[in-house]
């Protein structure tokens, strides 16, 4: 398969080492670096703030771009800031902590023992009801109900016929 001239190519000559290579080139390293686990969002304390507006306001025209570079800044973080800062939010933005705020031993305390409050009421309210029941079986019976209230003693144990060796009962 020759080109349509019908010759045959002519083989190129093998590239030759410049001069000035004298040393093999270095190869990459296979391995791969390890990154870094996730990039931060910078944050900037109230104070920061305050000292760059100042100086903001402060420097010559034409030098703004320049403090901006220096401290690798966006114009839009100076019109953010001057905008907090005329509303007063800038200085009442201090750092806080995520998640839930932290509560008081004595307000935890409280709580918990208004949740042990509630667990009791509803048992007693529970208890109630049944003592409740009790009476009302007791007088459709025709027992006396402060018997049913109380705690039946060994003097007031029913005394219960027991089956003998025999068959036969036998009381007890």
């Amino acid at each position: 398969m020759f080109p349509s001239n019908g010759v045959a190519p002519a083989l190129s000559p093998s590239p030759q080492p410049s001069p000035t290579a004298s040393a093999p080139a270095t190869r990459p390293d296979p391995e791969v670096v390890a990154r870094l686990a996730r990039a931060r969002r910078r944050q900037f304390t109230v104070a920061y703030k305050l000292r760059i507006l100042d100086e903001a306001a402060h420097t010559a025209i034409g030098q703004l771009g320049g403090l901006l570079r220096r401290e690798g800044l966006y114009s839009s973080h100076l019109a953010n800031w001057r905008r907090q800062r005329v509303q007063g939010t800038l200085t009442t933005l201090a750092p806080q902590r995520r998640g839930r705020p932290v509560t008081p031993a004595a307000e935890r305390e409280v709580a918990q023992l208004r949740v042990e409050n509630a667990r009791l009421a509803r048992k007693l309210a529970a208890a109630e009801l049944v003592i409740e029941v009790q009476k009302k079986v007791a007088a459709l019976w025709g027992l006396d109900p402060p018997a049913v209230a109380e705690a039946p003693t060994e003097q007031t144990q029913p005394v219960v016929a027991l089956p003998t060796r025999r068959g036969r009962r036998r009381s007890g």
